[in-house]
């Protein structure tokens, strides 16, 4: 069974996104910590990209900083390895094809499985183009995890079938950031997913209030907060931590009592 599958064993799932170098290394190392021991199920770290076309303003922001203090692929790895010292919780990267192809995608994985990492997000990997990460991705028992967008429309069933760790529903069109309200009909999207697969799905993009957080997890398996998260380590920056942990403590609690 998928490591990630652990993150939804105990209910509801909360999912934070952290951009790994903004606006240090060691605040990220310290923010991971505080998000999990603040009940984060699994964490998604962001590696820094020049180009991260899936982004709003502030993520993109985050990515410029990460990368004008010197993070590299490189640094992101050695950060991993040193968390998996005391952090248990799945956690997966999220990042662009590119990075991988000027990695080399035999490497990367196979540094992702001995750093222990569990998962792959790769926002502009075009479902029907997947196969060439599929293979690295199974040799070292990293999961690739889909997107399915509100566009996905008649390949959701599909994209549902062939699903690893956990499925990524996007909330609504356009790049991530928060969003006063969601008008997707998430429901009927779920409502496909469960059909089709057993493998649980979060909803993500657009969601920063507790409010939010319920109302997304009650449609699904769980929630996933990024830019809210990210302009707390903007705002804040070495000092951020202790409040990522705290905000984090506060969605979770939202989402606690759902079943």
């Amino acid at each position: 069974m998928s490591k990630i599958h652990k993150a939804f064993e105990k209910g509801k799932a909360f999912i934070a996104f952290l951009t790994c170098g903004d606006p240090d290394l060691e605040t990220t190392a310290a923010a991971v910590r505080a998000a999990a021991k603040g009940g984060a199920d699994l964490i998604e770290l962001g590696i820094p990209f020049s180009d991260p076309t899936a982004e709003g303003p502030v993520i993109q922001g985050a990515n410029l900083r990460a990368l004008k203090g010197g993070v590299t692929t490189d640094k992101v790895f050695q950060l991993v390895g040193e968390l998996r010292k005391d952090v248990t919780i799945p956690l997966v990267f999220m990042t662009y094809a590119n990075v991988i192809f000027s990695y080399g995608a035999e490497r990367f994985l196979r540094n992702c499985a001995e750093a222990g990492i569990d998962g792959l997000i790769l926002p502009d990997l075009p479902f029907e183009e997947k196969e060439e990460f599929l293979a690295p991705c199974r040799k070292y028992g990293v999961d690739l995890i889909s997107m399915i967008a509100p566009t996905s429309a008649s390949r959701v069933a599909v994209i549902a079938r062939e699903a690893e760790g956990f499925l990524y529903l996007v909330s609504s069109l356009g790049v991530t950031g928060e969003r006063s309200e969601i008008s997707t009909d998430l429901a009927a999207i779920v409502k496909t997913v469960r059909e089709n697969t057993a493998i649980p799905c979060a909803v993500g993009f657009g969601i920063s209030t507790p409010e939010q957080a319920r109302a997304m997890a009650a449609l699904s398996d769980g929630a996933i907060v990024g830019s809210a998260i990210v302009r707390i380590v903007e705002e804040y920056g070495k000092e951020a931590p202790e409040r990522v942990g705290r905000y984090v403590r506060a969605m979770k609690a939202a989402i606690a009592d759902l079943s």
